[in-house]
Parts: C-alpha cells; structure tokens; sequence
C-alpha cells in the first residue's frame, strides 16, 4: 500500500458512516463495538477512549481483590462523576452496566443444563445453588457496592427515576431496571421500614416534603397542611434507615364519627376539630408514593395495615376504617365506552334519560354533553343516575388481566377491601370533575373479612356492598 492509499483509506476510516440508500438510520452500535472501536458515530455521546475509561472505573467497583470499603469509595466516584453528566452521558453509563456486566450466557447454559440433568437425584440441590449462582451477574455485585457508600442508596433511587423515563424509547435498559427493582424490593422490605408519625412538630423540612409529594388533594398553604396534622388527624409514613428524613410513602387520616361522603368537610381549614377520642371511623384520605424509583415495590398496602394496629392501640372506640378514594380512569373510560352502557339500560330508563335530553333514542354523545353540567344535576336526574350506574359497573366489573381496571380500585381492594359506597359530587373541584365527573368511592376495610375479600378480587369477583350491586346495569 502506497502513501496515497493509505491517507485515503485513513481519511475514510475517520469520515461518518453513510447511511443506506433507503435512508433508514442503522442499529445502534453495542457497548462492545464502541469499546473496541476508534472513533465516534453520530448519535453516541461517549468517545470510544471516554468510554473505556469509564468501563475500566465499573471494573474497579467490582474487582473481587479490593475490600467493600475500596469498593464503595470507588463506586462514589462514579456517582460524582454522573452527578455532573448529560443524560446522553448517563445513558452510556447504563448501556455498559447492561451490556458488559450481565450474567455469563456459557455459564447459565451450562448450569441449567446440568440441574435438568440432575432433576429428582440426590445432586439437584447442588445443581440449584450453582444455577442461582450462575445467574448472579458482576451487574448485581456493583449496584450492591454503590450502597456501601451511605449515600449510595440515594443514588441508586435516583438513577432508576431517571432510567424508568427511557425504557420505552430503549429497550436495551430493561434489565438494569429490572435488576434495580430486584434489589430495592429485598432493601426495601417492610421488614427493614420505620412507621413515624407525621405531625405539626415534626422538623419543617419534612412538612415541607408532604407538601411537594402530597399525590391525590394538593395541599394549597400552610393552613392546609396544619389542617391535615390536627388534633383529629393522623399522618403516618414509612422511612428507611438510608434515607431518615425522606418519607417513601405516607397516608392521611381522619377521624370522624361517620363515613365521609365528601373531600371538602375534611379539607375545610376553618371547620372546628372533631373529639378524636370519640371518633369511631378511620377514614383514610390520601396515600401518596414520593419516590418515582421506587416503582412496582409494594409497601402501601403493609403501611395501611400498620397504621390500623397503630389507630386501634390508640383510639380503641374505632370499629370502622374505610377511604375516600378517587376514581382516575372513570371519565376517560366513559368516554370510549357510554354507547355499550347506554346498551345495557332498560328500555325504561333510556326513555327517561331521552326525555331529559329531548329525544326518542339517547346517544352517547348527547349524554356526556349533558354530564358536563354534572354538579348542576338533581337528586333526580336520569343522567345522574346513568353516572352512577356506569361508575359501578367500572369498579365492580371492569377488569385487566383479571384485576380491577382502576388503578385506585385495584391497590385497595387488592388489599382484601371492598368496594362499599359511590359518593355524588364527592370532589366538585377541576381535578375530581376531570378525572370522574366529582364521584368519589369509600372502599371498606372490614378486618373480619379482609382475607375473603382479597381471595375473591384474585379470582376475578370484585367484593361489593349490597348498594353498588343495586346500581349495576
């Protein structure tokens, strides 16, 4: 090769790939590609050189040689080094976590060959604990060393906050996400979780958190959030040693001397505070989850419990405890589906509804124009009752994959609740008419039966009160 070939071709090697002909963008290029490559293609973030530096930094994290201390030290120089990096920069960060890091495919074959040879002899329990061993990947090794470091925990939540926004747009990042949701189940047990209780003394910067994860009813002032720790009122959240001043969830109470029927009684700053010590219901107003890297890790339902045990131990005149829920999905699922609930009235009841709408044979499009106007409606009205009756059958018939459509409906009653009572303009704010024309639902926590409750939502029976089987079409 002479000199003029060679600058040519060295030329060429540091020119951009062209795309084809059909002007289809080509596959991303694997972490090992780039890892082994010279220069950088459009769109990646990294260099290849930038990238193996930062490879031989992960490797060092998980260095068998080194102590967990060494370990931690070094896994929170990665962490600063994320702190100041562009999401593109992060995004290789998690590619290398993914690609290079991931389970030995040899190993796990070989493994999992060997417990199928060995299945119902002697050696199938040896042959279990090599398989699980194969399937532990250096990948899980590092994430447990970034939480050497006491801040490290924090670090891995956040991060999966981030991750949990790109999955859609990249499927490579699924098994980091799934790995991060493994580990934080196991660190996150329940087990492992402090129940404190929330009130007007507690440290500022804590009621200061309520109010920016509050979920379900935005807190408006401090009035608001001094109205909800109250003398009548109890919040109670879960925190973790790691992450001591950060509630990971929590959950409002109110106690009362009925069933609340509505969200704006036990709002209402000005209203006097109830005896708690007469109180005989529990009414749980609001839960909200703080920490969006935390997804699909179940502890609300072992919070609600808690906090009943706690309530009893303290108040022992309640016998009731019960919420006022929202429904979130129900406007827009009457949406798509009023014409089919239109169908299952009686023929009766479609000739009400068209005389309050003026003609023979009501569409859907006439009666949700009319449940527009849905906190003007009488006592009355046809299509007052046509929403409630259309609100039942969403929660008591509605499911996916066999559980409850709502995901409101689905957390409680997933948790051996049931649902008991439809509340009319229960939230008359924008929010509460958006999300389900104002309705509200009080699901039922009966103790006696929590377990048959729980059972029956799992076989695919919605446990309902004697009132909302009345309204079912």
């Amino acid at each position: 090769m002479n000199a003029s070939d060679w600058i040519s071709r060295s030329v060429a090697l540091l020119m951009p790939t062209p795309k084809p002909a059909d002007d289809k963008p080509s596959a991303p290029r694997s972490t090992q590609a780039r890892l082994r490559a010279t220069v950088r293609r459009d769109p990646e973030t990294l260099t290849p050189s930038a990238l193996r530096r930062l490879m031989t930094q992960l490797q060092a994290v998980v260095d068998p040689h080194v102590s967990e201390v060494e370990a931690g030290r070094r896994a929170r120089q990665i962490s600063a080094w994320y702190a100041s990096a562009t999401p593109a920069e992060r995004r290789d960060l998690w590619l290398l976590m993914v690609e290079q890091f991931a389970p030995d495919a040899e190993q796990v074959k070989a493994a999992r060959e060997h417990y199928d040879a060995t299945h119902g002899t002697p050696e199938q329990g040896a042959a279990e604990i090599r398989l699980r061993s194969a399937f532990v990947s250096p990948r899980t090794r590092m994430l447990q060393r970034f939480v050497v470091d006491p801040a490290g925990l924090r670090f891995l939540v956040d991060m999966r906050a981030e991750l949990l926004r790109e999955l859609k747009a990249d499927r490579r990042l699924m098994p980091l996400d799934a790995e991060l949701e493994a580990l934080f189940s196991t660190w996150f047990d329940v087990g492992f979780l402090e129940l404190r209780r929330i009130s007007w003394d507690s440290p500022a910067s804590l009621i200061e958190k309520l109010i920016r994860y509050e979920a379900v009813h935005d807190i408006r002032s401090w009035n608001d959030v001094k109205n909800r720790l109250d003398s009548d009122r109890r919040c109670y959240g879960f925190f973790h040693p790691r992450l001591p001043n950060e509630p990971l969830i929590f959950v409002e109470v109110a106690l009362i001397d009925h069933m609340a029927a509505g969200i704006t009684p036990l709002l209402d700053e000005h209203a006097a505070a109830a005896d708690a010590a007469k109180a005989t219901t529990a009414i749980f107003y609001s839960i909200s989850n703080t920490q969006t890297g935390l997804r699909g890790v179940s502890f609300g339902d072992s919070l609600i419990k808690r906090v009943v045990e706690t309530l009893r131990e303290e108040f022992p005149k309640l016998k009731h405890f019960a919420t006022l829920s929202p429904i979130p999905g129900f406007r827009a699922w009457l949406g798509k589906n009023a014409a089919a609930m239109l169908a299952l009235q009686s023929d009766k009841e479609r000739g009400e509804l068209g005389r309050v709408l003026g003609t023979r044979t009501p569409q859907a499009e006439q009666v949700l124009s009319a449940a527009e106007s849905v906190l003007t409606l009488d006592e009355k009205s046809p299509v007052r009752r046509f929403l409630l009756q259309c609100a039942a059958h969403y929660l008591g018939r509605e499911l996916s994959d066999g559980r409850p459509l709502d995901p409101v409906a689905r957390f409680h009653l997933g948790n051996g609740a049931r649902v008991e009572r439809l509340n009319w303009a229960g939230d008359p704010s924008p929010k509460g008419v958006k999300q389900a024309y104002g309705l509200m639902v009080n699901y039922l926590y009966d103790l006696r039966r929590l377990d048959k409750h729980r059972a029956m939502t799992l076989a695919g029976r919605i446990p309902l009160s004697s009132d909302i089987e009345r309204l079912l079409l």
